[in-house]
């Protein structure tokens, strides 16, 4: 998980206001994320079913 967090993180710089803005957007790829893996939940049979067809097959996860 760690990875994932880190790969979605964007650099801040040192002005409080583009640090307040990159905190939201780190937020929202959060949120996105989340928004992600609960997809993959809930249609995990449906992913499993294109799998067996398709080895190591996931759907896109689209970052911006």
């Amino acid at each position: 998980m760690y990875i994932v967090f880190s790969a979605l993180r964007q650099l801040t710089g040192s002005n409080s206001n583009q640090n307040n803005r990159d905190t939201l957007n780190e937020h929202e790829a959060l949120q996105r994320f989340e928004g992600y893996k609960t997809a993959c939940e809930k249609y995990r049979d449906e992913i499993a079913a294109i799998q067996k067809y398709m080895p190591g097959w996931m759907p896109a996860f689209k970052r911006s």
